[in-house]
């Protein structure tokens, strides 16, 4: 048995679990991180994030999804921690760096009557190489290449955002039967850690609706490297401009790839749920 206390929060609709591991300590993260995300029987959420002391960085961030593996990244998850640390007082920072498993990234607060109400977060460079995203492919870029999914071929690109993307486009996100279609991708034999699959329909050059199938969780209202992916993959098939506004189920975040930078910019909101103390 353990007990501490925690924070729901959610960014666009992808709500996760955030203890202060400052002064909360977890025990048997995998486990602990199934127990809390599950619906039914827990808190409800897709996944537990804990924040902690780093060396490098002002803060680290640790993430697990809700089956309890860890994961290496989450934008939505970063923006949370951002309004977090500062709301409660652990900064009076309104830039800090913040440390993950796909690296250092820096997140800008936009702060209003003392509360953060959004965060604008460098995602860093989108990897396109196939082999370091990981795809299992030869090629020096996986662009709208076809992969045959459950008897389909689908046109596919490739982007890591520190995890991996598979994004593909389509006509209507509405009718899309993503239960079925989702896990098909998330398994394919060409993904060997596993992937994100992003189904994306063009509104226009400046707007994308998206839908994500994420590892680990099934379909989140949120992603936010899924959305930065889309966006570099949306781009880099002449679908869109340099930045567009994603519309998810959980809300729209805008995304900005700067090409002189080669980097991903990602402005969302962070919003808070309720506190509470669990025992599991």
């Amino acid at each position: 048995m353990q007990t501490f206390k925690f924070s729901k929060m959610h960014g666009a609709g992808n709500d996760y679990i955030y203890v202060n591991c400052f002064e909360e300590k977890v025990e048997n993260i995998n486990e602990t991180a199934k127990a809390v995300s599950d619906r039914h029987f827990g808190i409800g959420s897709d996944g537990l994030v804990l924040i902690c002391p780093s060396d490098v960085a002002d803060f680290r961030m640790d993430m697990y999804n809700s089956d309890g593996s860890q994961a290496e990244m989450c934008g939505n998850a970063t923006r949370c921690v951002g309004k977090y640390v500062y709301d409660r007082g652990l900064t009076d920072k309104t830039q800090i760096t913040l440390e993950t498993l796909a690296g250092i990234k820096i997140l800008d607060l936009n702060v209003k009557d003392g509360e953060v109400q959004t965060v604008c977060v460098n995602m860093g460079s989108p990897e396109l190489v196939p082999k370091n995203i990981p795809i299992d492919s030869n090629l020096d870029r996986f662009i709208s290449e076809d992969v045959e999914v459950d008897g389909k071929v689908y046109k596919v690109t490739g982007v890591s955002m520190g995890n991996p993307h598979a994004v593909t486009f389509i006509d209507d996100t509405d009718s899309l039967e993503i239960e079925k279609i989702g896990p098909k991708f998330e398994t394919h034999k060409l993904f060997p850690k596993k992937i994100n699959t992003e189904f994306a329909q063009i509104v226009d050059r400046n707007t994308i609706k998206m839908r994500v199938w994420e590892r680990g969780a099934g379909e989140t209202l949120a992603c936010g490297t899924g959305a930065c992916a889309t966006m570099v993959a949306a781009n880099l098939n002449d679908l869109v401009d340099d930045e567009a506004d994603l519309v998810l189920l959980g809300g729209t975040l805008h995304i900005k790839w700067d090409k002189n930078e080669n980097k991903v910019y990602m402005t969302g909101p962070a919003k808070f749920v309720f506190d509470g103390t669990i025992t599991i």
